[in-house]
């Protein structure tokens, strides 16, 4: 195992452990995924996060088709819909499912999110769609899910939970915390009466401000201008001080 590969298979355990933590998931309900060169890194069936170790996650090769894999326990019985949204999505590097209470409630309700909130422009659209039903784990629920995301980066399972797609784990994670919390406004605001739904000009408007919003990498100082600055203080000190710093 390269040391990258132990650091994604770190990432996926402590994400897990904060999805629980944060009240976004329950038990082992939820499970996670992120792609590492040409396979599939997946946290593994009926396995408490607190006892998960790196070794425990189950490695799939993206390009098979029959659910193989290694490890010494086996991946999530929902790796199929895993599988199928990175070998459909070059674009997608994590995904995240749960079972977070408000958004599996309007999924038991069968209803799609609208653009209740300028965040809906995060996922892709104008609205979060909620896949039909099928049962856990199924090639049926698998193309259901493919269908529900076309051109989204989320979307709810009917009578089930969630799922949100990123380009890597982090991002993908910071979608689920997303989706829920549209879910949960979307809601509260049906308890009031009609919400307002913002049209399609204007969660266009909004979506072309998130190709710079969230999760952007801190710009790293220039080396020789961060060498100068340090050459330039150590010039400044006192002689001895000067000395004990080389």
């Amino acid at each position: 195992m390269t040391r990258e590969e132990r650091l994604i298979r770190e990432n996926i355990i402590a994400k897990c452990r904060w999805m629980n933590a944060s009240g976004l998931n329950q038990g082992t309900s939820g499970n996670m995924s992120a792609r590492y060169k040409d396979v599939m890194l997946i946290t593994p069936s009926a396995t408490p996060y607190d006892s998960m170790k790196p070794e425990m996650i189950a490695a799939m090769p993206l390009e098979d088709e029959d659910g193989s894999w290694d490890g010494p326990l086996k991946p999530s019985t929902e790796w199929r819909f895993h599988l199928d949204i990175m070998r459909a999505r070059p674009d997608v590097g994590g995904v995240v499912h749960t079972h977070s209470t408000y958004a599996t409630v309007l999924a038991i309700a069968r209803k799609s999110i609208p653009a209740c909130h300028y965040m809906i422009a995060a996922f892709g659209g104008s609205d979060i769609r909620c896949a039909g039903y099928a049962r856990f784990g199924t090639a049926e629920l698998s193309k259901l899910a493919l269908a529900a995301l076309e051109g989204r980066n989320g979307c709810l399972l009917a009578n089930h939970g969630m799922i949100a797609a990123g380009a890597n784990l982090d991002k993908a994670m910071w979608l689920a915390v997303e989706l829920e919390t549209l879910a949960r406004q979307y809601y509260l605001s049906l308890a009031l009466g009609q919400p307002h739904i913002l049209s399609d000009a204007e969660i266009a408007e909004a979506a072309q401000q998130f190709s710079s919003y969230g999760l952007q990498e801190p710009k790293a100082k220039p080396v020789k201008a961060a060498a100068k600055a340090r050459a330039a203080a150590i010039r400044r000190m006192p002689e001895t001080k000067r000395s004990a710093k080389r």
